[in-house]
């Protein structure tokens, strides 16, 4: 079942009982991150750079810090401002950077067509992609021109998300390690580091192992569970406000942050490191923007998450500006101001919540790994699909045992929330300036908007996030350096794996064959062709590929129906179903030769084998269909007319076109022995073998020509045949005389990621019984 071609831009218009439901939905998938913040902010900012003392001018500064961190990042510039770029109604990264692929023409992926720019949702709400103002082409001038520039682009967005597959390591190693760290307060202080490790670890060790069964059985318990996590840290979050002081709310002032910085100085600064953590998940609003609507996640934020997560804050501070020395160890911490016969229950709502946090940015990590792999920028991995109704629900199981051993290894290794929210907080705001900076373009570009609003737009956010960050940094050796190491060890396999694929293709197009030259060898090699569909897989979108041209002078023999197969992938999120494939002819009609590209977006989900191959051949023969009205028609040309290629849907798009039927019969065939007569003169009994019957249900009008009738007849034919993979396997190396690096990044780097990656049979889902696979040495 092909579950991604559904766009949120294409929803009908929801009502308001659709919103509000889709608004409490999101509160367990967006907001469980975000919501258990308040475990560990206070504790990581007074983890030893500031101190709480009698004046409250600390405590009331970080509290001031807080509100207007909350108010300007998520609210401010994400609720108001960055929700509005989304991509066709997908959110993230990568979303930025597919709009600024399409409006600059800047886009990593070597095989663009023309034909892509027509797709529905390559202009966004049918717009032109050029921009309106003056500056704005000249940018898009300046980038397109500059190939340093379109790389920059690329690392930058590539740095944004390795620091959010960071974030996958950090955010459940701290949340589920600062919701253990109550039961400090009911244990004894020597035995309370030998609990809180091990129950945080087998909870983490859990919480990965049930990956595999996915989310939507359990799903619907989520956004319950944020939603009594918030509420009981409202409740409580007022009580002590209005037992403890009811004047804390003056703190909200930003002249107690100028008092903070004043009387703290290095210190303060410092602390800031810590402070930022209030605003972790907070990206998690626009990059699961796919799953819900802008007004859904809007309303869910100002309705009930900033009102309860201020509260909290509010009640923390309240309850610490009457308790300047805490007792025991624990120093700190949200427990302290729990009261101590609600301790346990709340224990309990924070473990559960944290879980739901951990599971969502668990699962934003698959999601935008398969985003890059789709992009180009990620070895093949094994995509999981977990559920048939949610859309984006997958797993990936490699992925899934490198976060396990990573954040068992954070946990083990930190053992505190202190150097793990230096970790996590430096990975947080790096997204986030990563974010501003594609936002600033996406102003220019695709808003059409004065280069001045761009300007403010960075100066203000990047001005509060470059603060963050350089507090962040400063903590290198306290734990910041963890998602650093993360990051470039990610980022070099992203980049060695993206620039071993360009250089690849650039050889396929370098060494490509001529269709003449291999119609004029079949009578010198004594090319035979056998009954079935050949499916040559390749990345080219026209010419043919050198590892045909390898398999053919090997084994002198292709089939009566020759398909040269294109699935790539296209800059925009999904892909119509209608628009799916791109069908044309390679050479005359009598050759039965055909080039189909099949076109994905990032977030598209792959058909299984049986229903992509039904959908291809029945693509195949709408294109036949047409053409005998003549639109395809080359006549005897030898080469291919890319312009002479028509985008054909998938068999349930054809409503008035052509469809096709299939069916398995069972035929009797003589056994070997069936021509002999046995000892006793009774014939060998038949064998019933199942066979697979093709018939193309055509339209009552306009008529077809007895020309396409005949190639539509091979064509079932070829397909009750049966149907071969062919697939190309380069074994790529360095040219002679190249630099030591570039032969380190291609024959260590590339070959030992391509050798552990997925084959391409298993990323195209071809069956393992109707796979050939040819193999040969490429120089690139």
């Amino acid at each position: 079942m092909d579950l991604g071609t559904g766009s949120p831009r294409n929803r009908p218009k929801e009502s308001w009982k659709t919103v509000l439901t889709l608004a409490y939905q999101s509160l367990g998938v967006v907001y469980g991150d975000l919501s258990t913040s308040p475990l560990y902010v206070y504790k990581s900012t007074f983890a030893e750079d500031i101190h709480h003392s009698e004046t409250n001018e600390e405590i009331y500064g970080v509290l001031s810090f807080v509100f207007w961190t909350l108010t300007l990042v998520p609210l401010v510039k994400y609720v108001f401002i960055v929700l509005r770029a989304d991509d066709n109604g997908e959110g993230g990264t990568f979303a930025l950077y597919s709009l600024l692929c399409r409006h600059a023409r800047v886009n990593s992926l070597p095989s663009c067509q023309v034909a892509d720019e027509d797709l529905s949702e390559y202009k966004k709400d049918g717009g032109s992609l050029s921009p309106k103002t003056s500056f704005g082409s000249r940018l898009k001038g300046t980038l397109e021109r500059h190939g340093v520039l379109q790389k920059i682009l690329l690392v930058l967005a590539l740095i944004g998300t390795c620091m959010v597959i960071g974030d996958g390591v950090l955010t459940p190693a701290i949340s589920v390690f600062s919701a253990v760290s109550g039961l400090e307060l009911s244990t004894s202080k020597q035995h309370h580091k030998y609990v809180e490790v091990p129950v945080a670890c087998l909870i983490l060790i859990g919480l990965f192992a049930l990956q595999h069964y996915g989310t939507h059985k359990v799903g619907f318990l989520f956004a319950p569970v944020v939603t009594l996590w918030l509420l009981c840290i409202s409740a409580l979050g007022l009580y002590n406000i209005f037992h403890w002081n009811p004047h804390v709310y003056r703190a909200l002032s930003p002249h107690y942050m100028y008092i903070f910085l004043k009387k703290t100085q290095r210190g303060g600064w410092m602390s800031l490191g810590g402070i930022l953590l209030c605003i972790t998940g907070s990206e998690a609003m626009f990059a699961d923007l796919g799953h819900f609507s802008q007004l859904s996640i809007k309303i869910a934020f100002t309705s009930m998450v900033y009102p309860s997560l201020i509260l909290a804050y509010m009640g923390q501070a309240a309850y610490l500006s009457k308790h300047h020395v805490i007792e025991s160890d624990y120093q700190i911490g949200f427990y302290v101001s729990v009261p101590g016969k609600l301790r346990f229950p709340v224990l309990v709502i924070a473990i559960l919540a944290a879980v739901v946090g951990s599971q969502a940015i668990i699962t934003g990590t698959f999601s935008i790994i398969k985003q890059c792999s789709a992009l180009g920028c990620f070895p093949r991995v094994k995509v999981v699909h977990t559920s048939s109704k949610i859309h984006g629900q997958i797993y990936i199981p490699e992925i899934n045992w490198i976060l396990m051993v990573l954040c068992l290894a954070v946990t083990i290794g930190f053992r505190d929330t202190k150097r793990m929210g230096n970790a996590s907080g430096l990975a947080v705001i790096t997204v986030m300036l990563v974010t501003t900076c594609l936002m600033s373009l996406v102003i220019v570009l695709c808003w059409n908007q004065s280069v001045i609003l761009a300007l403010c737009f960075v100066f203000f956010f990047g001005t509060i996030e470059a603060l963050f960050f350089s507090a962040s940094l400063i903590k290198f050796l306290q734990g910041a350096w963890v998602p650093i190491a993360l990051s470039l060890i990610f980022l070099a396999v992203m980049y060695i794996w993206h620039y071993g694929t360009i250089k690849t293709y650039e050889y396929d197009v370098q060494n490509q064959v001529s269709i003449n030259w291999l119609l004029n060898q079949a009578p010198t090699l004594g090319i035979v062709r056998v009954r079935g569909i050949g499916l040559i897989n390749t990345e080219l979108v026209s010419g043919i590929p050198a590892i045909f041209s390898h398999f053919v002078t090997n084994l002198p023999a292709f089939h009566q129906v020759l398909v040269f197969l294109c699935i790539k992938s296209v800059p925009v999120p999904h892909v119509r179903p209608e628009e799916r494939f791109l069908v044309g002819r390679i050479g005359p009609r009598k050759h039965r030769i055909y080039r189909c590209v099949v076109r994905y977006g990032y977030r598209d989900i792959h058909e299984d084998d049986i229903e992509f191959e039904r959908d291809l051949v029945c693509s195949v023969g709408e294109f036949i269909r047409s053409g005998s009205q003549g639109l395809n028609d080359v006549g005897s040309d030898l080469t291919e007319i890319n312009d002479k290629m028509a985008v054909v849907g998938t068999c349930s798009t054809h409503a008035d076109g052509i469809r096709i039927s299939e069916d398995d019969i069972v035929v009797d065939i003589m056994d070997d022995s069936a021509n002999r007569e046995g000892s006793d003169g009774i014939r060998s009994p038949q064998k019933a073998v199942q066979r697979k019957r093709v018939r193309f249900i055509l339209p009552e009008s306009p008529k077809i020509d007895t020309e396409a009738m005949n190639e539509l007849r091979e064509v079932t034919e070829a397909r009750e045949a049966g149907i071969a993979y062919i697939l190309g396997h380069c074994y790529v190396r360095a040219k002679p005389g190249s630099g030591i690096i570039r032969r380190a990044a291609i024959n260590l780097g590339y070959d030992f990621l391509q050798r552990n990656s997925r084959a391409p049979a298993q990323a195209l889902n071809a069956p393992h019984a109707s796979t050939i696979e040819v193999g040969m040495v490429c120089h690139i």
